[in-house]
């Protein structure tokens, strides 16, 4: 049997790639998880492994060529019976693995570096289900990113050998894969409520808030970009089933049991492992430095005016939304190279400075606060910041972000005015040394050349580490910030 090697799912907002390196030849025999070939792409390069032990067929597309998601850049004769001299895909021998019967591993991938374990979050699939090449069969969980783990042939699921909740490590077998196989009639059903395009329409975390309910994404109107369904149509659908339950509670049999509206009751689950890394975070914060907070206010009817007269021309221009983050992520830009305490962190009894402007962007996800890293910004335009932090959002939505994405960043924006909040005292990231919180937007009166204004007004809070930045650099930055926001004009002049 000839088994596609395709070019794996590449990352957000990167078109095509490059095929870098074939590490074998037409001819070559290869045993299964063996690197074949390198994919390389703008930020990462992808390794290609081989599916099944087999022989090298054909080779689609050589190196330097370049490559979509999906697409088919060579073929892999099966099975014991292929020989060295691999004939064409179309004459090989037709006998493999997958119609053999063979137990085929269902593995932990690599995980990512400085990570010694995972938990098993959420399987997709149970023994006996029917599945098919590349449907992702269990979501892997570290406190960083999701990883999604899919079939290597079609067949059956015999045996799950770690259930969710298990903690696993990099290359354990957590399942069994009957290749081949066909699910019996009494199990067809369930194998059948399994959808390929599952990931398509719902990310990592939404899947598992499915799970957790016995719910199928078939269950689910999704109202998201292409029909995707969100976080808040799970939350909908079941607010909309529970209202329904409770309406026909009163038709109920007698013998059904009713619980009083009003009952007290309590549920215990167990924290995720991005739930506990974000805890222990915070407590090192709050225990390890000298955290303060200075605050702020800045009149934001400037920009806001100079979003009114340009948005739609930058919109159609950049393709990019013209917000605030844009804003805001150059003022911190610009203060940051005029107080570089802000942007130094302490390591050990030293003190690093550094010459570079990465940002990280918190950003709520259905698995928790996170805080990927917007790098550069310094080289950045207004519309490339939009951007950025867009893709950033979007990958965190759907649980694509990466470690790359997570590592690094001197200095940390965190806006909790689109929640609503008014003022807050955020904490510290470390190693960083500072943190910006932005707030809501809100109309108050300001006394302005003797008279009383009504203008839109935002609250700035600045929390720093004082073993390394004092009172006089942490005021400065904020009032650095304050004149840049409310004359953005300074933004593009340098001034």
């Amino acid at each position: 049997m000839a088994i596609e090697i395709k070019v794996p799912q590449l990352p957000e907002s990167v078109a095509d790639a490059t095929v870098a390196t074939w590490h074998v030849k037409p001819g070559d025999k290869v045993s299964r998880d063996q690197n074949l070939v390198d994919i390389e792409t703008d930020k990462v390069v992808l390794e290609v492994v081989a599916p099944a032990d087999g022989v090298i067929g054909e080779i689609l597309a050589e190196e330097g060529a370049t490559v979509v998601a999906e697409e088919v850049i060579g073929k892999l004769v099966e099975g014991e019976g292929a020989v060295a001299a691999a004939a064409p895909a179309s004459t090989a021998p037709s006998a493999s693995a997958s119609s053999s019967g063979e137990k085929l591993e269902v593995k932990v991938p690599q995980l990512p570096e400085s990570v010694a374990d995972a938990t098993v979050a959420t399987w997709h699939v149970k023994p006996g289900d029917a599945v098919t090449r590349d449907q992702n069969l269990v979501d892997i969980e570290t406190d960083k990113v999701v990883l999604e783990v899919v079939a290597a042939a079609d067949g059956v699921l015999s045996e799950v050998l770690h259930a969710e909740g298990a903690t696993v490590t990099a290359d354990e077998v957590i399942g069994i894969i009957t290749a081949g196989a066909v699910a019996t009639a009494s199990e067809a059903p369930a194998a059948a409520t399994t959808d390929e395009g599952d990931s398509e329409v719902a990310g990592p975390a939404v899947r598992r808030m499915l799970a957790e309910h016995g719910l199928q994404v078939a269950d689910v109107k999704g109202t998201g970009k292409g029909g995707r369904v969100t976080k808040e149509d799970v939350e909908n659908h079941l607010s909309k089933t529970a209202s329904a339950s409770a309406a026909a509670a009163p038709a109920a049999p007698a013998s059904a049991p009713v619980v009083a509206l009003g009952d007290r009751e309590q549920k215990r689950v167990p924290m995720t492992r991005l739930r506990k890394t974000i805890a222990k975070r915070l407590l090192e914060a709050k225990n390890a430095t000298a955290m303060l907070t200075t605050f702020n206010e800045v009149n934001m009817k400037p920009i806001m005016d100079l979003r009114a007269k340009y948005k739609d021309e930058f919109e159609k221009r950049h393709d990019a939304r013209l917000g605030f983050m844009g804003f805001y992520v150059k003022a911190v830009t610009e203060a940051l190279k005029r107080f570089p305490e802000v942007n130094a962190s302490i390591d050990g009894d030293d003190i690093v400075y550094h010459n570079y402007f990465d940002i990280s962007i918190a950003v709520s996800t259905p698995r928790g606060l996170v805080t990927p890293v917007l790098r550069d910004t310094d080289k950045m335009s207004i519309a490339e910041i939009e951007n950025g932090i867009r893709d950033l959002a979007i990958k965190g939505r759907d649980g694509k972000l990466t470690l790359d994405d997570m590592q690094g960043g001197n200095f940390t924006i965190t806006n909790g005015g689109v929640f609503g909040s008014l003022l807050s005292t955020p904490i510290l990231n470390p190693p960083q040394s500072a943190i910006l919180g932005m707030h809501k937007i809100q109309d108050r009166p300001m006394a302005v050349n003797g008279k009383v204004e009504i203008l839109p007004m935002m609250y700035l809070a600045l929390s720093y580490d004082h073993r390394i930045i004092d009172g006089k650099e942490s005021v400065g930055f904020l009032v650095t910030i304050k004149e840049l926001l409310e004359d953005p004009h300074r933004l593009l002049l340098d001034l």
